[in-house]
């Protein structure tokens, strides 16, 4: 009887070991709009997916220079839009954000864009003190201003976040309290709640998933 019990508890010990490590592993999803369209391959035609990609843009970085998709050419990236002036919700923002950048901020494949939603107060050099007083060194989290049209609209059609002027709310202007993963290619892996830790959290994990992906997925 206990031999019985011993090898029953043997075989369940090894099942466990086999379907736990046949586990795949995570794959994040790819958000927003889709399409499929059909390709030459080789002299066959196939079918392939065009996921929702950030588009090429062009804004002003806290040193006052012009900063384009470029920066983020073949990194990962989290962006979100925030205002220096704001009495809500970004300063447990940039408190969470803060985890992030100390966590990648020596990965060379990692980089932070946050956007102003109020260029009118937020000027390049008030971004650059801002950014001072946060204890951000480095290139690899960059703050930028701009046109507040594009602004708006990059992060109403492209991030898929809320961005716009409001009156009624602390500071004239509402937002989203979103931080939004990006990949390599511009495709958004993910959207968190970037006030709440156990959200930035399951961001970080997700970053290394993303770190690891192949670098020739070219969707």
């Amino acid at each position: 009887m206990k031999r019985n019990i011993v090898q029953c508890l043997s075989l369940i010990f090894l099942l466990t070991i086999v379907f736990g490590c046949s586990q795949e592993p995570k794959e994040l999803p790819y958000l927003g709009n889709k399409e499929t369209v059909e390709k030459l391959v080789d002299g066959k035609m196939v079918v392939d997916t065009l996921y929702h990609k950030i588009p090429d843009f062009e804004f002003i970085s806290q040193d006052s220079v012009k900063l384009t998709q470029e920066f983020v050419a073949g990194k990962i990236y989290i962006a979100d839009f925030f205002f220096t002036t704001c009495p809500t919700i970004c300063p447990k923002m940039k408190t969470q954000m803060l985890r992030i950048y100390e966590k990648f901020k020596d990965n060379p494949n990692v980089v932070i864009l946050s956007h102003s939603i109020d260029p009118r107060h937020d000027t390049p050099a008030v971004l650059k003190e801002f950014k001072s007083n946060l204890g951000i060194k480095g290139t690899s989290w960059q703050m930028v201003t701009g046109d507040k049209a594009k602004i708006f609209e990059i992060g109403q059609k492209s991030y898929m976040v809320s961005a716009a002027d409001d009156p009624t709310q602390p500071g004239g202007v509402v937002h989203s309290g979103a931080f939004i993963l990006v990949d390599k290619n511009r495709h958004i892996r993910g959207i968190y709640d970037g006030t709440v830790p156990a959200k930035v959290d399951n961001l970080m994990e997700d970053m290394e998933i993303l770190l690891n992906e192949s670098s020739s997925n070219n969707k």
